[in-house]
């Protein structure tokens, strides 16, 4: 668990002491008042990135540089961020049981599983919200797959821009890109498809306890490729729209282009589900998610609910608060009362005034 954290020139924050409990820890306070500052600092100092913004929108205004200082468990971290006369980033530091790093490896990171009001968009929202939710599982889970993805990612924007020098340049150069983006687009779909696999398995045996319903809900990854030919099929397909892709501009074929498919009751989520049904649906996804990453990485992930509490029925508060007992939690809200009366335990308050 985070005991403690100390921001300074972070946000809003210019410097602020705060102390945790192991159980849940509630930050109240009126709108712009710092508390997703403050979620985004705990999930900075945990993983070393934000959710929202680039490294330099997270240096106070007006100031160089800012640091985080946290206490989890027995290790202590600092993360430093300094900027130049130009107000961009010069450094990025982190330093884990006095040991430097430029970035914390995977297995110093601290799992973290967020729920925001954005991720209320994931079913009815572009294909590239369900990629990303996908992603950024497989990150925590899977060590070696955030270097994978960038790569493809790499790889996508070299043929990217061959493609806009249009068909004779491309011709030349572009082969050698299309196998490499082939042999990396299909390790990211056996991967992705594996987790969806999976959750499905879960969320389907999860799903009918959090709603109280018989619907029977499926999840599928969905590609026009075969996961088990996907190398080979999109090497092939890329060779084929070549002409296409230049006229485009873009790469028409590959992992970036594929999506998450769900359905209740045999119809697209995003055409017959209800809101209380999307509310139930990502509230099971996201206690998935927790157990997946417990199970994987064999330790406690944290959770961070912000300002998505109100979001939720009296039920599905229930229903959440009975999965929260074993987590450190941190929920953001304007009104204390609506969450502290569902915690039968102590709650510790953090009140914000930034």
């Amino acid at each position: 668990m985070i005991n403690s954290l100390r921001l300074q020139n972070f946000r809003s924050y210019k410097d602020e002491s705060l102390e945790f409990e192991k159980g849940v820890n509630i930050i109240v306070g009126p709108n712009a008042s710092g508390k997703t500052n403050l979620l985004e600092a705990i999930l900075v100092a945990c993983t070393g990135d934000s959710y929202r913004a680039k490294d330099v929108e997270l240096v106070r205004f007006g100031q160089k540089w800012a640091r985080l200082d946290a206490q989890y468990d027995e290790e202590p971290r600092s993360i430093k961020i300094k900027l130049n006369p130009d107000k961009l980033v010069s450094s990025k530091t982190f330093e884990i049981s006095s040991k430097p790093y430029k970035r914390p490896p995977f297995e110093k990171t601290i799992p973290v599983v967020l729920f925001e009001p954005e991720h209320l968009q994931l079913l009815n929202g572009q294909p590239e919200l369900r990629r990303e939710f996908l992603d950024s599982l497989l990150e925590k889970t899977l060590a070696g797959y955030s270097q994978l993805r960038r790569q493809y990612q790499r790889t996508l924007r070299q043929r990217n821009a061959l493609l806009k020098h249009g068909l004779a340049t491309a011709n030349k150069q572009i082969f050698a890109w299309d196998i490499r983006l082939s042999e990396l687009g299909g390790q990211i779909a056996v991967c992705r498809n594996q987790l969806a696999e999976k959750m499905d398995e879960e969320t389907t045996n999860l799903y009918p306890k959090l709603s109280k319903t018989k619907v029977k809900l499926k999840m599928k990854y969905e590609s026009a490729l075969k996961i088990n030919q996907y190398s080979s099929q999109l090497l092939h397909t890329l060779q084929r729209n070549l002409e296409k892709d230049c006229l485009r501009g873009y790469t028409s074929a590959g992992p970036h282009r594929d999506d998450l498919k769900i359905t209740f009751d045999g119809h697209p989520a995003e055409d017959s589900a209800s809101r209380g049904e999307v509310r139930t649906l990502l509230l099971a996804l996201k206690v998935v998610e927790l157990k997946l990453i417990e199970d994987i990485r064999g330790q406690k992930p944290l959770l961070l609910l912000d300002d998505v509490f109100s979001e939720l029925d009296g039920t599905r508060r229930r229903a959440l608060t009975s999965f929260l007992k074993n987590y450190q939690t941190f929920i953001t809200t304007t009104d204390a009362d609506v969450v502290v009366k569902h915690f039968i335990g102590n709650c510790n308050i953090i009140p914000t005034t930034k």
